[in-house]
């Protein structure tokens, strides 16, 4: 059997079969519109945001107290683990990784703090990640 270039393709939805292109374009489009304006704060057909300014600074509020609070709780963590291995005859790295884990979430804590939510995230992860190679030499 023989594929024709003319024809869609064997694998073009039925909805789009027979359609010009320019139709399916606009379809597509419309549809996306509907879901875009189904979102919460998303601009409609005039280019305006419903959303409040203070629901705006509200979620960065938030997220602001989010990455300061589990910042500070996972450097306290860490700070507790490298205590309870210091004296435990572990090498001096186990409990130095947890410190210096516990030194990188405390850092983004305190760029949480500040409204680099984002790179308080990662570092977040980094400093977890130190500490559990501190849990690996142990």
């Amino acid at each position: 059997m023989r594929r024709s270039s003319f024809g869609p393709s064997n694998n073009a939805p039925a909805s789009v079969v027979g359609e010009e292109p320019v139709d399916a374009d606009q379809r597509k489009l419309a549809g996306a519109d509907a879901v875009r304006s189904g979102f919460a704060g998303a601009p409609d057909a005039d280019g305006e945001d419903h959303r409040d300014d203070e629901d705006v600074h509200e979620d960065a509020r938030r997220a602001r107290w989010t990455a300061l609070v589990t910042g500070f709780l996972l450097a306290l963590s860490g700070l507790a683990a490298a205590a309870a291995r210091l004296g435990g005859g572990l090498p001096a790295r186990v409990p130095a990784a947890y410190a210096l884990g516990s030194a990188v979430c405390a850092a983004a804590g305190v760029l949480g703090a500040r409204g680099r939510t984002r790179r308080a995230l990662w570092l977040m992860i980094l400093g977890v990640m130190v500490m559990a190679l501190g849990d690996q030499f142990d």
